[in-house]
């Protein structure tokens, strides 16, 4: 997908309107019948990973949803996500090849913000072991750069350049699975050009009306998330 790159973060008025999550826990509601309807799974299994700053909680809704339709799910079981890549892309590994390993079949990852860059990476270390990814509002260019959690991170003395050159090692073992990245051009925590894969050609992008907060349990997103979860394995 063409696509122009990020160079800052989102702007305030959209960091503001982050504000009417609201709306769409309201949207929700009316629209529990028809997500209801659709297609259903036979317990395949489904671990669901955090965003930055926050824990399996803010899940909830979408680890719920995605049970009611008959998938084996569960959060990432890590506490918080407190955004340090190097070391939690081995931890989110083992946790999902623990999993996976339980299970006796690869699992479907699902992540949110930052949860869906280390879910990218555990597909990347573990093509075995995952069957598919979705990411929800999730930077894969820049780190934290282009997001508002940029300034955090500089005032903590993060080394932006060396964040670019440990994604650019990552990316020469390429992603064998299949993924879907969502993104939002009304995101007002992530500028939705970071969340565009320029060097996987075979990723699929899905633009959506939301807010970052909201991306978790908007109907238009739960949609895709379960239509994609359903969605027959292309053969490699």
């Amino acid at each position: 997908m063409d696509a122009p790159l990020p160079v800052s973060s989102p702007s305030a008025l959209l960091t503001f309107r982050e504000a009417s999550a609201g709306i769409e826990l309201i949207k929700l509601l009316a629209s529990l019948p028809a997500l209801s309807r659709l297609p259903h799974a036979h317990g395949e299994p489904v671990m669901v990973l955090p965003g930055f700053g926050t824990g399996d909680r803010t899940t909830l809704i979408l680890r719920t949803y995605l049970r009611r339709l008959g998938y084996r799910v569960s959060g990432w079981g890590l506490g918080l996500n407190a955004g340090n890549v190097p070391e939690l892309i081995p931890e989110v590994t083992r946790a999902v090849a623990a999993r996976a390993a339980k299970e006796g079949q690869p699992l479907r990852l699902v992540g949110w913000s930052l949860g869906g860059y280390l879910a990218r990476e555990a597909a990347r270390d573990l093509p075995d072991r995952v069957d598919r990814v979705i990411t929800l509002g999730s930077p894969v260019i820049g780190g934290p750069r282009f997001t508002t959690t940029a300034g955090f991170y500089r005032a903590a003395g993060t080394d932006f350049d060396e964040i670019d050159a440990f994604i650019a090692e990552r990316e020469r073992t390429p992603i064998q699975v299949p993924v879907t990245a969502v993104y939002s051009k009304s995101d007002g925590v992530v500028d939705w050009r970071a969340c565009i894969d320029r060097s996987n050609p075979l990723v699929e992008h899905v633009r959506v009306r939301s807010s970052h907060v909201g991306l978790g349990f908007a109907p238009e997103v739960l949609r895709i998330v379960a239509t994609r979860l359903a969605k027959p394995k292309p053969e490699r």
